[in-house]
């Protein structure tokens, strides 16, 4: 299967080959494989960003924790970083005391709400 992409301001078209042996439908094949593409880019992300391949301790659950706290620091800094388009820098103040359950629910409702900008 051949894909061909003509991009604005490009000269030649892209072009991709996908050799499989799914018995699906070309555009389903295409979907599957752009999916795929963009959670390995999350991989890379994840990767890149916490240093998911940094795994200290001797223990799975050890390392699932830290994995956990990783994601969980950099989560609201991603979302702040595709909100806040044109900052060249942006500080975050952290509180020295702790929300209780009702308003910690009520943050990550309206997290929840907010409209992620498209490309």
């Amino acid at each position: 299967m051949a894909k061909v992409e003509f991009h604005a301001g490009e000269l030649f078209p892209r072009v991709e080959f996908i050799v499989t042996n799914l018995e699906t439908p070309s555009w389903t094949v295409l979907r599957f494989y752009d999916k795929r593409g963009t959670a390995e880019q999350w991989i890379k992300e994840g990767k890149q960003a916490v240093k998911m391949t940094r795994l200290s301790c001797h223990r799975f659950r050890s390392n699932q924790v830290r994995l956990a706290l990783s994601l969980l620091a950099y989560n609201p800094g991603n979302v702040w970083r595709r909100l806040v388009k044109h900052a060249r820098y942006y500080w975050v103040l952290l509180t020295k005391g702790r929300p209780n359950r009702r308003r910690f629910g009520a943050m990550l409702g309206r997290i929840a709400l907010l409209q992620v900008p498209t490309g």
